[in-house]
């Protein structure tokens, strides 16, 4: 039997989502493999939820599991050592979802940042020591035979892509949003989150280009951002068969 692995795009705090997806795969195998491609924190209600199922989620499936870093680890990583209001105080990024999480205090329903709230929001003081060990660990990239996944994408150098063990520093791997990557990449297939994909370009896609809000899959890239944590769904993808496996409930 070829092994399988299943990439599943950004949580962004939705435990449950999360749960429902999972219940959703097949029967995994210890030749399996699960590639999470990072931004397990932020916007939704339980990213305290989140971190502790895919902690723990090595001890309860046969499956390697895989966690990648995404941008809002990295940006909770910044605040913590050196502070980034930049990244923890718009009201976008949902980092007062986190705080919240992990304080187990009920989110503002206008998300209006409480006087008391203010220095463990933008130090990141509300994270158990154990926690950040964990989110530091977390590596930028993985690869395997059927492709390369990191959270962003790759961009293009001297005319080339390089390799994500080329890229220095790694952090860009998280961060990158170009077009250049998404139209024009060549080479392995690499699978990515970050990008909401309804806002990648429709026309470009294989996979359902009439409904924008689904996966995206263009030439050499495929983006697994569904919204999940912001309204949208949480999306997993099965390689070789390119099966694709949803939160949501397929239409009557």
């Amino acid at each position: 039997m070829t092994a399988r692995t299943f990439a599943i795009g950004d949580i962004h705090g939705d435990r449950h989502t999360l749960t429902r997806l999972l219940s959703r795969l097949p029967p995994l195998e210890p030749a399996d493999t699960l590639v999470f491609l990072g931004d397990y924190l932020d916007r939704g209600p339980d990213s305290a939820g989140v971190v502790a199922l895919l902690r723990d989620l090595p001890q309860r499936t046969p499956a390697k599991v895989v966690t990648l870093r995404g941008n809002h680890e990295d940006g909770w990583l910044r605040a913590v050592r050196q502070t980034w209001l930049d990244f923890t105080f718009p009201r976008g990024n949902g980092c007062l979802a986190t705080l919240r999480s992990y304080a187990g205090t009920p989110a503002e329903a206008d998300d209006t940042v409480l006087p008391e709230e203010l220095e463990a929001l933008h130090r990141g003081l509300f994270f158990p020591a154990d926690v950040l060990r964990w989110l530091d660990a977390l590596p930028f990239w993985y690869e395997d035979e059927h492709a390369l996944y990191v959270h962003a994408g790759l961009v293009r150098d001297a005319g080339r892509w390089p390799h994500p063990r080329e890229v220095s520093p790694p952090e860009k791997l998280l961060w990158v949003r170009t077009r250049d990557f998404f139209s024009n990449y060549a080479g392995k297939p690499v699978v990515v989150g970050h990008t909401v994909t309804s806002s990648l370009p429709a026309e470009l896609s294989t996979w359902t280009p009439e409904d924008p809000t689904d996966l995206w899959a263009g030439p050499g890239v495929t983006a697994l951002d569904t919204g999940c944590g912001g309204g949208g769904f949480l999306t997993a993808l099965e390689l070789p068969a390119r099966r694709v496996y949803e939160s949501r409930d397929p239409p009557p």
